[in-house]
């Protein structure tokens, strides 16, 4: 049952649930990691916040259209966006990350079972 699992996952749903979402965390992360530094310390909410904005703000179901507001007004209502895009972005990348880990390990576990399997035939 489990090395049929092996041919079920193509090297598509592996590069798509493994390799892409590490990729973009390191890449995001790295592109972040500058902005987030203040005297040789990196302050590791911004750099999470940051990190999290692309994975977030288009999965947030409500957006707060600032309406009636003065130019500083709307500047700080579409910062609040981006703050609450980024916290739920943060959560999805963790989660993302973690379900990558768990189908690595499934992907090489099955894989040396697969590689006994036909060790065995042989």
């Amino acid at each position: 049952m489990i090395c049929m699992e092996v041919d079920n996952m193509r090297t598509g749903e592996f590069l798509r649930k493994t390799v892409f979402p590490i990729g973009a965390a390191v890449f995001l992360t790295a592109l972040f990691y500058p902005l987030c530094v203040e005297n040789g310390v990196c302050d590791y909410l911004k750099l999470w916040i940051l990190t999290g904005i692309p994975f977030g703000v288009h999965r947030m179901f409500v957006w707060v259209i600032p309406k009636g507001f003065d130019l500083g007004g709307t500047v700080g209502v579409l910062v609040m966006n981006l703050l609450v895009g980024g916290v739920i972005g943060g959560v999805i990348l963790i989660w993302r990350l973690v379900l990558a880990f768990f189908y690595l390990v499934r992907f090489v576990g099955t894989g040396i079972l697969k590689l006994a399997g036909k060790c065995r035939a042989k």
